[in-house]
């Protein structure tokens, strides 16, 4: 353990580590729950700097002056960043994390929280039996609330158009999902902030939604369900080129976040759980029953192909823009 430091001549001594991430709630929650401890515990000051991300991790790579040694990032970004050789890989034998799922423990990424894109609907229509009668608008009349985010609906409109489930988690089918799109577009509210869809469902504005798990449960009027959801991971990186004493404190910092006691800490700012198995056990049936990571709610899902949306980001964008241009 190092050295708490002290007031004084010890300032000289103080250990700073400096992390990029998204700011906000998120910020906050690190602030409070990772930050402040292991500044009690380690005698390591963490300097945040929001917002983070790919642009910046970039510019830190090209000036050569690696100013931060981390940032979170979506999987798609964490995927760039590998690409664009941003990004060192995970010793995880020296990091020695406490336990943490399996899908958690990427080669370049560190699984920080887990959230997921679901089916919800107006409580009083019925329950969509599957994503292909969420999307018959004929059966099931009403407006959708759709995400305006090709990453987010059209995996659900590809199976919507009857892709397999077992086969949406290795790629998504394009042509299935425009074929959808364009046949339900008259009947679509696109969405761009995660508070609308509940909002929506409420005013009566729309129906049936595909929203973010935090942000419908517990909503008055709102049903959801997790079945055939896509569940996917927020990721903290590691900074290539940071020097052996800033990989040090930054595992320390990483290892923090792995203690199921610092993730509940965590989601009393923002409803995602952290990689923590243990986690829901310190929490109440009702709220673990909440969490994407919930095991009869995380075994109803498939995780997001990232590596399928990295390799055909460029014909998504294509054909994505195409596809707002007929609107």
């Amino acid at each position: 353990m190092l050295a708490l430091c002290t007031s004084g001549a010890a300032t000289a001594q103080e250990k700073v580590l400096r992390v990029m991430n998204s700011g906000g709630s998120y910020g906050d929650s690190l602030e409070e729950c990772v930050n402040k401890p292991l500044m009690e515990q380690e005698g390591i000051k963490v300097v945040q700097e929001s917002p983070g991300g790919f642009a910046k991790l970039q510019a830190q790579g090209r000036s050569g002056v690696i100013a931060n040694t981390t940032t979170d990032a979506s999987t798609g970004d964490l995927l760039r960043m590998v690409a664009a050789d941003l990004v060192e890989p995970i010793d995880w034998e020296k990091l020695d994390p406490l336990p943490m799922f399996d899908e958690a423990k990427a080669e370049y990424g560190f699984g920080a929280s887990f959230y997921s894109t679901i089916m919800a609907w107006d409580a009083e229509k019925e329950e969509p039996a599957d994503w292909v009668a969420f999307f018959d608008t004929e059966a099931n009349p009403g407006m959708r609330a759709l995400p305006d985010y090709p990453d987010f609906v059209l995996p659900f409109a590809a199976l919507g158009g009857g892709q397999s489930i077992e086969s949406i988690s290795e790629g998504v089918d394009l042509d299935l999902a425009f074929e959808t799109l364009n046949r339900v577009k008259d009947d679509v509210v696109w969405w761009q902030s995660g508070a609308q869809p509940p909002q929506l469902l409420q005013d009566g504005e729309a129906d049936y939604a595909i929203a973010w798990s935090g942000r419908v449960m517990g909503q008055e009027g709102v049903d959801h369900s997790f079945k055939d959801g896509m569940l996917d991971i927020s990721w903290w990186v590691i900074a290539k080129g940071i020097t052996d004493e800033e990989r040090e404190m930054l595992y320390a910092w990483l290892k923090l976040q792995t203690d199921a006691e610092v993730q509940k800490c965590l989601i009393e700012f923002l409803p995602y759980p952290g990689p923590s198995p243990d986690l829901a056990d310190l929490v109440s049936e009702e709220q673990a029953k909440t969490f994407p990571t919930y095991s009869a709610n995380k075994d109803v899902q498939w995780l997001v192909p990232g590596q399928w949306w990295f390799d055909n980001a460029d014909e998504v964008e294509r054909r994505w823009n195409e596809f707002k241009l007929s609107l």
